[in-house]
């Protein structure tokens, strides 16, 4: 791949660019540049004006660990193995295939300094939350100041983003009162807008105006990050990236195939770029590895399957995919794939509850508030959606017509033609990119990742969420006795 639409110096070159990422947690693109009404987001506003905004960027994996493990490699992770997510932690573990490395070992055999942190920057590295053994020698630090003089640096600047809001009522305050003393005020819930298919229980609107007071605190970090860059006199020779790891953690949201998490904000601004510049073609997350690359002049590597998106050359992807696998306690399996018309997603579990039990999301408020008006009966047929007690085999949507995905049209004559295509597209991409999702989990291994898992929750010493966690393991056991030996097969 050539160096695209940049003109850099050579990789001996000391005025190579800088590459900075900003990525956030849990976080939509509820960002005023993307659409939303109801807050102001300045900083990245101004970075999008400044730059490039990609309107149809995904995750291949709506959920940390796995999400990080694919950017950092530029790969699917279910090409690499890890698509389970936090697995690898225990006795058993998962190493990189060969010769696939790490993006910032990339950097570093090329010169540049790198460097991984939290804002505002502190001593220790920041999260990585990789799914395999990595080396941690790959990060030179935490701070690109402790570079050489004239050293090119690739920074990631990793933030709390959507997870500032906490989970409960005493997480919303805590938001909602470092935004009101940072910015004068705090989002109020009568300016929330929400999704058709979540009800306007006052506790989730006040976690959704807590979360948007999060996007506001995120837009301010980023604002700091662009002031630093420019105080010190680089940020006109700086890639800078800004993206989310996934969407908002919310029922249909993070760890599952709809568009609200699996679409992310991503905006780049640097030398090359040109400014107010709208890009409306499919992208996928880990063609941020592939890209940053290009820009430094360090030639990509031939395995990869991520790709530079900011080469002339480049022709657009025709869709996007993405998956889900085991999270945490919780054993799933789906894969999606989207076109700028349609979103294909196949169930490999269709026997499963949409809302499987999983200690994490159970314990927050909003999944309790919904279930208590679920239970009230005071849900209407949208909203009922997230708690059908099978899923469908096959789930398709116009997501033109239907952008919240709600109609699934798999059962209609009038798209048996698109169905049977996506279909194939899907099946294509899980051959030809060795998806080892279609191999189950083993039971060592998993109960190898559990172990630490449960481990860690004793420390915390909480042992209502101890015992949930181990029912919640034995009932994904029980379970497992039933599905056939490969998932894979289930909903083909």
């Amino acid at each position: 791949m050539g160096l695209g639409s940049f003109v850099f110096a050579s990789p001996a070159s000391a005025d190579r660019p800088n590459i900075v990422w900003i990525i956030p947690d849990d976080m939509s693109a509820n960002f005023a540049c993307y659409g939303e009404t109801a807050i102001a987001t300045p900083n990245v506003d101004k970075l999008a004006a400044n730059g490039v905004k990609f309107t149809n960027a995904y995750v291949t994996a709506p959920v940390c660990s796995t999400c990080r493990s694919a950017f950092i490699t530029g790969m699917y992770q279910t090409s690499i193995g890890a698509h389970h997510h936090r697995s690898g932690r225990g006795d058993e573990k998962i190493r990189l295939p060969e010769p696939i490395k790490l993006l910032p070992k990339l950097f570093q055999e090329a010169g540049y300094f790198t460097s991984i942190s939290g804002w505002p920057i502190a001593k220790g590295l920041g999260k990585t939350d990789y799914n395999f053994e990595w080396d941690k020698s790959v990060y030179d630090g935490s701070d690109w100041s402790k570079r050489k003089r004239g050293q090119p640096f690739f920074a990631q600047i990793q933030t709390q983003g959507g997870k500032l809001r906490g989970s409960n009522e005493s997480g919303w305050e805590k938001s909602q009162a470092a935004a009101e003393k940072k910015l004068g005020d705090r989002t109020g819930i009568e300016s929330v807008k929400l999704p058709p298919y979540y009800p306007r229980h006052p506790d989730v609107l006040r976690d959704w105006a807590a979360y948007l007071d999060s996007v506001r605190m995120t837009d301010v970090m980023v604002g700091e990050v662009i002031a630093r860059l420019e105080k010190e006199g680089v940020l006109d020779n700086t890639l800078v990236l800004f993206m989310t790891d996934h969407g908002i953690s919310h029922a249909r949201g993070k760890q599952f195939m709809y568009d609200e998490g699996l679409h992310v904000p991503l905006v780049i601004r640097g030398p090359g770029i040109v400014a107010g510049s709208v890009r409306e073609d499919l992208v996928e997350h880990i063609d941020i590895a592939a890209l940053s690359l290009a820009a430094a002049g360090i030639a990509i590597p031939d395995y990869m399957q991520a790709k530079d998106i900011l080469a002339t050359e480049y022709t657009p992807r025709i869709a996007v995919f993405s998956a889900r696998d085991r999270c945490d306690e919780t054993v799933d399996h789906m894969r999606s794939v989207r076109t700028k018309e349609f979103k294909y997603i196949r169930n490999f579990l269709p026997n499963r509850p949409y809302l499987q039990p999983c200690a994490y999301k159970d314990k927050k408020q909003i999944l309790i508030a919904m279930r208590e008006w679920h239970d009230a009966g005071k849900l209407d047929a949208v909203q009922e959606l997230v708690f059908r007690n099978v899923r469908p085999e096959e789930e398709l949507y116009d997501v033109k017509a239907d952008p919240h995905e709600i109609r699934n049209l798999a059962g209609d004559s009038n798209f048996a033609d698109t169905l049977v295509e996506m279909r194939g597209q899907l099946d294509r991409w899980m051959d030809e990119t060795n998806d080892r999702g279609r191999t189950p989990e083993s039971a060592t291994m998993y109960d190898s990742d559990m172990d630490v898992y449960l481990n860690a929750m004793r420390r915390k010493n909480d042992p209502a969420h101890l015992k949930e966690i181990e029912a919640n393991i034995a009932l994904m056991k029980k379970w497992a006795a039933t599905i056939p030996a490969s998932p894979a097969k289930e909903g083909d």
